[in-house]
Order: structure tokens, then sequence, then C-alpha cells
């Protein structure tokens, strides 16, 4: 079967409007993206904004007359002229796995790798890591990601316990785990996130050392190493919360950072962590300390 695809720019039309009208007329998928160059890389705590410049896709099957969907177009939000749209035909395909075939094997650290499925790694001393996101964030591709992969991968994890504070697709439970964690517990506020986690754990085998939940309450404060690879804003509101997991002498990992957030994120640890010298892939940091 194949599909076609509606794709709009914006400008001054309702978001909410154009995505009503698309899927009246049978839209599969709806998705915004940024037709200028403002990413969204902060959003305060509740907001879900979008950019100044949107553009709109919709996917149709072949069936849908298009024609009528400008038609309806036009009345619905009573203008005269559509901004600048196109059409196009897609061929058929397993859209969720179209990401895979961009996927390579990655190492982070010395011997720390993570792979699709079908990859094989020779190194001998490699610890591999299975992947598959589904929809959950994270592959190991985002310098964020990496940067606190290599940081697992030059810890002495054997029989520690691990909390991973906003796990995503599970990438940093699982690598821990398979470094040699004793136990993690993966949090995260996305339902599937827990599902992404839980699934990558039991591919790779370490399904029963993880307790992935949505619920801050279950967790406790005897870990001995916390990773929180989220953003700048959630890790200052979170300082208290996050150093009341780790035990005194554990160590911590911050991410998501960036250059210019860095000294009031440290600052809201200061009392509590003793930070080494960031880590950086540009624009993004790493910041790594142990609790006073």
């Amino acid at each position: 079967m194949e599909w076609r695809q509606f794709v709009m720019n914006l400008g001054s039309l309702s978001p909410d409007q154009v995505e009503e009208v698309l899927l009246r007329h049978g839209a599969q998928a709806v998705t915004f993206t940024d037709a200028g160059d403002n990413p969204v890389l902060e959003p305060a705590p509740g907001e879900t904004p979008l950019w100044d410049d949107v553009r709109i896709t919709g996917l149709f099957s072949s069936s849908v007359d298009l024609d009528l969907l400008r038609e309806d177009l036009l009345k619905s939000l009573s203008v005269t002229r559509l901004p600048d749209h196109s059409l196009e035909t897609l061929p058929d395909r397993v859209w969720e796995r179209e990401w895979l075939k961009d996927f390579r094997p990655m190492r982070f650290g010395r011997r720390l790798w993570v792979c699709p499925g079908e990859f094989d790694v020779v190194e001998e001393d490699a610890v591999v890591v299975r992947l598959d996101p589904g929809l959950a964030f994270g592959t190991g591709t985002h310098p964020t990601t990496a940067l606190c992969l290599e940081w697992l991968d030059g810890l002495d994890l054997r029989g520690k316990r691990v909390l991973d504070y906003g796990c995503g697709s599970g990438i940093l439970s699982v690598a821990s785990l398979m470094l040699g964690a004793g136990s993690v517990s993966a949090l995260d506020i996305d339902p599937q996130a827990i599902t992404a986690t839980r699934q990558n754990a039991e591919r790779n085998g370490v399904g029963e050392r993880l307790a992935a939940t949505m619920d801050a309450a279950s967790l406790d404060a005897s870990y001995d190493v916390v990773v929180a690879n989220i953003l700048a804003t959630p890790l200052k509101h979170e300082a208290g919360t996050i150093c009341g997991h780790l035990v005194h002498g554990g160590e911590i990992a911050l991410s998501g950072i960036m250059e210019h957030q860095v000294a009031a994120v440290a600052a809201a640890y200061r009392e509590q962590v003793e930070f080494e010298a960031p880590a950086m892939k540009a624009p993004w940091v790493r910041l790594t300390g142990k609790r006073i």
C-alpha cells in the first residue's frame, strides 16, 4: 500500500485547527516540526510549546482525496489561499523501524558498545547492549546520552546499586547492568519509557535486576550511583531529591546541560556534591562528582 503525505508551513494559521481538518480527512499521523531554525530545547514545566515557524505533516492512505482536504482547509480556516504546501507519494514501509537503517554499532569509552540486534561486535572484551528504543528517547546518538555512557564505562559498577533518573529508552540502565551493576532502579514519568526500558532489559538478559517505575516514592536513599540525563531546569529543581537518593561518597552524573547552564546547575548541588571538571560534547556538558 502506498501512502500520501501532505506538508504545509502554517505561517499564522492555528495548528489546532489545521490538525483537526487533517484528522477529519483520515490522517493516520500528524506531525509538527520546526520550519525555521528556532529549537525549543527546554520548555517550562507543564508547557508544550511550538516553534515560531511551524510545519505540519499529515500521513494519509492513497485513497484519500487531498483536493477535498485543501478545499476544506480553505473553508474551515476562512482563507483564500493556503501557505506553501506539497504532496508526496511514499512507498509502504514499517515506518517505526526506519531509524534502524542509519543505526550502526557505536562504542562508548573503552569497551561499551550499543548495537541494533542484527550487528555483531568482534572486540574480545566488548560489553554489548542490544537496543530497541521503541517510542522512547535514547539510542546513544545524542551527545548527552553518549557522555553518560562514556562515564559509566569508566566506573567499577560491580555489585553496585544504580538509579537512572529519567530513564527514557533504558539505555543507561541496561548499560549499567551489562557493566556489572547489582541492580538498577529506572524512573521516568512517561509510561512508554517504562515499557521500552523493561523490554530492552529483557532483551539483554538483565531484566531480573531492573526495577522500572513511574513512582518516585518507591525509590530509597541507598544508591551507590545516580545518573540523571534530563535537562537543566528539572536538574536544578530536583537537586535535593536527586541527591537524597545517593549514599554519602556515592557517584553522580548530571547530563542534558548546555554550556551556559553549567554554573546554575552546579550551584544547585554545591552543598551536596563535589564536582570534577566538566566533560563536553559542545554545546552539551556532563557534570560528575561525589556526594559530600
